[in-house]
C-alpha cells in the first residue's frame, strides 16, 4: 500500500503573545532545537503522545521533520540496550516530566490553575 500524504512542506501561522514566543524559543534553545521543530514538537506530543513520530514525513534539508526524539533515543541507546516498550516508557517519562515541570512553573506564576470545576487546568483569568 502507498503513502499518498503530501509531504510538501508549508507555512503556518501562529499568533501568540510576545512573552510566550520568548518562552518558546528559549526552551527551544535549551533543547537546542530550531523554534519550528519545538512547535512542531510540542503539537504533535499533545496530539499523539509521539505514539506517532514514526510515522513524520521525511523531505530534504537541514532538520526537516524535526529530531528531537531521534536525538533522545540515539542517547538512550549509546548508554544501554533497549526493548520497544522499555524506549516508549523512557521517551514518554521525559515527556511527562517536563511537562510536570511546565505545569508547576505555570502554576507558581499565577498564569494557569486546576480546577475542579471545569475538570483540569485552566488559564488563569479565563485566557482567550
Amino acid at each position: 500500500m502507498s503513502d499518498s500524504r503530501d509531504t510538501s512542506r508549508t507555512v503556518v501561522n501562529v499568533y501568540v503573545p510576545a512573552y510566550q514566543k520568548e518562552q518558546w524559543a528559549d526552551h527551544a534553545d535549551d533543547l537546542d532545537m530550531s523554534q519550528s521543530e519545538f512547535v512542531r514538537t510540542m503539537v504533535q506530543s499533545g496530539r499523539k503522545g509521539f505514539e506517532s513520530a514514526h510515522e513524520e514525513p521525511t523531505s530534504e534539508g537541514p532538520n526537516p521533520g524535526g529530531n528531537a526524539l531521534e536525538t533522545r533515543v540515539l542517547k538512550l541507546l549509546s548508554n544501554d540496550t533497549y526493548s520497544w516498550d522499555e524506549l516508549l516508557e523512557a521517551v514518554n517519562e521525559d515527556i511527562e516530566t517536563r511537562l510536570d515541570e511546565i505545569l508547576e512553573d505555570l502554576q507558581s506564576n499565577n498564569r494557569i490553575r486546576y480546577s475542579g470545576r471545569h475538570g483540569g487546568y485552566t488559564v488563569v483569568g479565563g485566557g482567550e
